[in-house]
């Protein structure tokens, strides 16, 4: 078994010097010790390796073989340490690391994405994961650790006690389709002129879902039965733009497909009534602190959620 070799940053940093300068003195200069003191510290290099690392000659020093092996491990080392200090300090700065979250379709394009844009301009090797789904998904991934935090509902079914709650905001439900459809150009629409069309809508139990179906009820009509059931933003999209199809969407959607610079080819439909959705969330789990990234993002969130005040 070979003996085990403990050499300190300031031991490393010696004989890397010696090797490099060839002499004594200019070596101890560098690491900023006396030679005497540099002359005691190699005595103890060279016992602790058990051979003599350098030939001493009139005009300065050379390495041996070990001391050649030993001066280049030391290098190797020496650069691990420093781009250790580096990414430890990058960490603690927030500036890097990873965080993985999720939210909820509004707050994900309104606020997670001008958030992590702004993250992103300091901090380019920031790792930054996103997952986009429906409330109870993420209150479970986050409840399991897998999420960082989440923007999301709370469900009935979903013990609160394990979250740290920060109230954000409730949605507006816009209602989405293509530019020409036929009720694109009528000033003001009821709920009774859309019960016959055909719908985009996530899943029962989804809160834009239910607060349609209450506002039909409201309305004394029954809810839209034609209706074809996803989450995916992408599909809603791509099923838009081929029927007369309407989705009730967030705010935050309609702003990123009606305006500006994407003008996908959207309009909303000018409802005779105002639907909202209940409010959502920041949520984290209480027994698991964000680190510096984490904590740099969740700011830059609430920041965007208060209108960058």
């Amino acid at each position: 078994m070979q003996p085990e070799l403990t050499l300190k940053p300031t031991q490393l940093r010696l004989v890397t010097e010696i090797a490099e300068h060839g002499q004594l003195q200019l070596a101890a200069n560098e690491i900023k010790v006396t030679q005497p003191a540099a002359s005691r510290m190699l005595s103890e290099i060279e016992r602790a390796v058990g051979a003599a690392l350098f030939v001493r000659h009139p005009k300065g020093m050379e390495p041996t073989a070990v001391g050649h092996a030993v001066a280049k491990r030391a290098r190797a080392m020496l650069r691990e340490l420093h781009d250790l200090g580096h990414e430890v300090a990058i960490l603690r700065a927030g500036r890097g690391g990873s965080v993985h979250v999720g939210a909820v379709t509004g707050p994900a394009v309104g606020y997670l994405v001008p958030a992590i844009q702004s993250i992103k301009a300091n901090a380019p090797e920031a790792e930054i994961t996103v997952d986009v789904a429906p409330s109870r998904q993420l209150l479970r991934d986050l409840a399991a650790g897998r999420l960082d935090f989440a923007l999301a509902r709370f469900l009935p079914d979903i013990e609160s006690r394990d979250f740290d709650v920060e109230p954000m905001r409730d949605e507006k439900v816009s209602l989405l389709v293509r530019r020409d459809h036929p009720l694109s150009s009528v000033a003001s629409v009821s709920l009774a002129d859309l019960a016959s069309y055909e719908w985009v809508m996530q899943e029962r139990g989804a809160p834009i879902r239910e607060a349609m179906n209450n506002a039909f009820g409201l309305a004394g009509l029954r809810a839209p039965g034609n209706i074809v059931n996803s989450s995916s933003l992408l599909l809603m999209i791509a099923y838009l733009t081929r029927t007369d199809a309407i989705a009730p969407v967030s705010e935050e959607v309609v702003q990123l497909l009606v305006g500006e610079p994407v003008s996908a080819g959207f309009t909303t439909l000018s409802l005779d009534q105002t639907i909202r959705v209940s409010p959502y969330f920041f949520l984290s789990l209480r027994d698991r602190p964000l680190s510096p990234l984490g904590l740099h993002l969740k700011d830059a969130v609430l920041l965007e959620s208060r209108g960058g005040r």
